[in-house]
């Protein structure tokens, strides 16, 4: 490959059509799992007054929020890595695996013993709110047309003499 003459980015794959693409799988997925919480606070903070009166509307609360943290971090983390090497995505989306362990085994260990949320409908809506945002994000990987290869970076066909001889 050849140098460019001026300042500007090197000559090599562009990395950059593979990730816009990733990146809209990622939004999707984001936007869908927000869509979800949205009608999950709505249906948990209903059903929860419905059968547990205030303490049901808290553990749908408290219910959503843990599933945001859960759900979102990891999409999020996706999304603001997505021109990133695999290195960088892993390392990330470790972290914040870690980050999210770390805040939801905090919360629970605090409201353990407490008596103002219910702990079914806490249970329930981050049970539905958990595997509804996996399935949102496996449908949102599905429906996304990430190419498996770059085709940018096949090289040019050999030049074969006399091809123009044969033309004329």
């Amino acid at each position: 490959m050849t140098r460019p003459d001026g300042p500007g980015p090197k000559p090599g794959p562009d990395r950059g059509a593979r990730a816009s693409t990733a990146a809209e799988v990622f939004r999707a997925a984001l936007r869908s799992m927000l869509g979800l919480l949205v009608v999950l606070l709505a249906v948990g903070v209903a059903a929860g007054w419905a059968m547990r009166g205030l303490p049901g509307v808290w553990g749908a609360l408290i219910g959503v929020g843990i599933t945001l943290v859960f759900s979102g971090t990891t999409v999020v983390a996706m999304l603001r890595t997505a021109d990133s090497s695999a290195t960088t995505t892993a390392a990330v989306v470790m972290g914040s695996w870690l980050a999210k362990m770390f805040v939801v085994i905090v919360v629970l260990a605090v409201i353990r013993d407490q008596v103002f949320y219910d702990r079914a409908v806490l249970a329930a809506v981050l049970a539905v709110g958990v595997v509804g945002s996996a399935l949102l994000d496996y449908r949102a990987v599905l429906r996304g047309r990430v190419p498996y290869v770059d085709a940018s970076t096949r090289p040019d066909p050999p030049e074969r003499p006399g091809r123009e001889d044969e033309r004329a």
